[in-house]
C-alpha cells in the first residue's frame, strides 16, 4: 500500500504481480471464517462445535426460562399472566426460528431486522434451534454466501477475459 493515499502499489491493469489473489474474496462467516469456501481448516469440526453449542445453549436457555416459570409461579401472579408469558415465549420463539432460518438463505431487510430486534431477543431459543439444525447440514448461511461468492468470481472472470484481437481493427460491414 501507498502511505500517502491508501491504494495498492501495484498498478491497474497488471495482474499477478500483487502477494495476494486477485478477484472476489469470501466473505467470512461466524465461527467459519473462509473454511466454508473449499472445506478446510477443521471445517467438519466446527459444524460439530457450533452444532453441539448451539443445541447446548438452547438447552441452558430453556432452563433459565424454566426458572422464570418457576419464579411466577412462587409469586402467584395468577394463571392467565403465567399463561400470557408462556404464550408470548412460544410464539416470538417460533417467529425468531423462521426469520432465522429464512436469513441463511436471502439477506433479511436491514429496516426490518431492527424492528425485530425485539422480537428476536425474546425468542432467542428458536434462534439457537434455527442455528443448530442449519449447522446439521453446512455451516448457517453458507448457501447464501457460496453463491453470492460464485456469482462475483462469474462477473470477475468475465470482466477480466482477454480479448484475442484489437476490437479497432474489427473489419467493418458495409
Amino acid at each position: 500500500m501507498s502511505d500517502e493515499n491508501g491504494t495498492p502499489d501495484t498498478s491497474a491493469g497488471s495482474p499477478g504481480q500483487g502477494s495476494g489473489p486477485t478477484g472476489p474474496r469470501p466473505e467470512p462467516l461466524r465461527f467459519f471464517g473462509t473454511a466454508w469456501v473449499h472445506h478446510d481448516h477443521g471445517y467438519i469440526a466446527r459444524r460439530i462445535a457450533v452444532a453441539a453449542g448451539s443445541l447446548a445453549a438452547a438447552a441452558v436457555s430453556c432452563l433459565v426460562l424454566r426458572f422464570a416459570y418457576e419464579g411466577l409461579a412462587i409469586a402467584d401472579i395468577g394463571s392467565f399472566v403465567t399463561l400470557l408469558v408462556v404464550v408470548m415465549f412460544a410464539i416470538c420463539s417460533a417467529l425468531a426460528f423462521r426469520h432465522t432460518w429464512d436469513s441463511f438463505a436471502k439477506r433479511p431487510d436491514p429496516d426490518r431486522q431492527a424492528s425485530l430486534r425485539g422480537l428476536l431477543a425474546i425468542g432467542f431459543v428458536g434462534s439457537l434451534l434455527a442455528y443448530f439444525f442449519r449447522s446439521l447440514t453446512e455451516a448457517p448461511g453458507e448457501k447464501l454466501h457460496r453463491e453470492e461468492y460464485e456469482a462475483a468470481r462469474e462477473q470477475y472472470e468475465r470482466r477480466t477475459a482477454r480479448r484475442t484481437r484489437n476490437p479497432s481493427k474489427k473489419p467493418r460491414r458495409s
